[in-house]
């Protein structure tokens, strides 16, 4: 059973690591020629983007129910990576040895999604299925958020929606980037580049904040409330799968 409060959240944990100060800025390498190239290559990268996710959701899902994880261990070990992730934001040093350590990492992938032309529609889509390992050292946190959703009642079809959601909102965030204006694009740019500093201790504060409320119970609590206010007719859509 999905409720429409856990969809959402997916949603903003996938957008949220699109907006990430680690990734923002480097949207317009990502993108490359690919619009130029091919006006459908965005919409190509954001649909194996979903489709990567997807696919880790399903396979998450499937050994959940498999090996029996604890849905509660699972859920405090994602809050508390997020708690981590924030203070490695927040803490300069941190912040440089956690990029230091990851680089390997995003430098492989980053090689490997260079071999696929972007101005192909498959080319497009391969990228956009690697995009989430490039991205790993900053979207780790968003993407341990969305699994411990997954890992609180497990199941194939539960995990493939709640990650494909969550890949829905990270190229939602990748599209909107690709197909506006340079101008308009490269001043929010300039502005997060400018003001790094403080967007990351933004960032980081909020990170730290959704970890503890986890921790805390807040997210089950904000569930609730949604619960009370939304259609019935939208809850009992959303609790089908």
């Amino acid at each position: 059973m999905v409720s429409a409060p856990e969809i959402g959240l997916a949603w903003v944990a996938g957008s949220l690591t699109t907006l990430n100060p680690c990734v923002f800025p480097l949207l317009p390498l990502v993108l490359g020629g690919a619009v130029q190239a091919n006006r459908l290559a965005p919409l190509a990268m954001g649909a194996g983007m979903v489709a990567a996710f997807a696919l880790l959701g399903l396979l998450v899902g499937v050994a959940g129910d498999a090996i029996g994880l604890d849905p509660d261990h699972i859920r405090i070990a994602g809050a508390l990576l997020l708690v981590a992730f924030g203070i490695v934001m927040l803490v300069p040093q941190l912040n440089e040895r956690f990029t230091h350590l990851m680089s390997p990492l995003a430098t492989r992938a980053s090689g490997a999604s260079a071999r696929f032309d972007a101005g192909s529609l498959g080319g497009a889509a391969a990228i956009g299925a690697l995009l989430g390992m490039v991205w790993s050292p900053c979207s780790g946190p968003m993407l341990a958020s969305a699994l411990t959703i997954v890992a609180t009642e497990g199941g194939a079809l539960r995990g493939t929606l709640i990650l494909g959601v969550f890949g829905l909102g990270a190229a939602t965030v990748l599209v909107a980037a690709a197909y506006a204006s340079r101008a308009g694009f490269g001043r929010v740019r300039g502005w997060v580049i400018a003001h790094m500093d403080r967007v990351k201790i933004g960032f980081g504060m909020l990170m730290l904040g959704l970890g503890l409320a986890i921790l805390l119970g807040g997210d089950k609590w904000l569930e609730a409330q949604l619960i009370r206010v939304m259609p019935q007719g939208w809850i009992d859509l959303t609790t089908r799968f």
